[in-house]
């Protein structure tokens, strides 16, 4: 496989979000970001192919989240509706320490997963093609995430079921929103809404950080 180069806005993007990658981790990211744009050609896993708006609308906009994730070792993270791998992989790769697993229902974009896992590689992701609704876990997830899957109402409600003790539902949105805050059920309690500065990404980027009563548990 081609490796991207690493390029100076993921080196100093990295800085202003305070993420530190693990050693090898730029290097594993931008071949991410070249395997990316090489299936895409063919699956059309994004409507992004420029390398350089890759780095920013994919690969930083993920990692923005890596800060709110829970700081002990050993989480399991459930990526929902993952796509080209979004935030799965980048998170993935941020914290090695972490088991991601990838769902989605489009078995193109599952296969590709799959590969990128087997490429990269990543020991800590398992892709799975199937709809969330009918995902069959083994185990519960400390954080079920998503990045522009659907509205909040109907994220929360698939997440729930895979939601471990203590757990949390993330949600990647754009501008703040308080039309789809004000459909959430009664039992989904909205902990956090802070607003992301993604570098080099134009427009509001905020994350909707949920629990869910009756699984809160203890602080992450």
């Amino acid at each position: 496989m081609t490796e991207l180069a690493v390029p100076a806005t993921l080196e100093s993007g990295l800085a202003r979000l305070g993420v530190a990658l693990p050693e090898g981790g730029r290097e594993k990211l931008a071949a991410y970001l070249a395997l990316l744009a090489k299936w895409n050609r063919t699956y059309n896993l994004t409507a992004i192919r420029e390398p350089e708006r890759m780095v920013t609308h994919h690969a930083l906009d993920s990692l923005a989240v890596v800060p709110h994730l829970p700081a002990r070792a050993g989480i399991a993270v459930l990526d929902v509706g993952s796509g080209g791998g979004l935030p799965g992989i980048p998170i993935a790769i941020a914290r090695p320490d972490a088991h991601v697993v990838l769902v989605d229902s489009a078995s193109k974009k599952a296969a590709f997963l799959a590969q990128a896992a087997i490429e990269l590689p990543l020991a800590n992701v398992e892709a799975v093609a199937t709809r969330v609704e009918d995902y069959a876990a083994a185990r519960k997830f400390d954080v079920v995430i998503s990045r522009a899957f659907s509205d909040l109402a109907t994220f929360a409600r698939l997440a729930k079921p895979h939601l471990a003790e203590g757990g949390v539902i993330l949600a990647m949105k754009g501008v703040h929103p308080d039309e789809e805050l004000a459909e959430l059920p009664g039992d989904v309690e909205v902990v956090a809404t802070p607003r992301l500065d993604v570098p080099g990404l134009e427009g509001a980027r905020h994350l909707i950080v949920m629990r869910v009563m009756g699984v809160m548990g203890s602080e992450p």
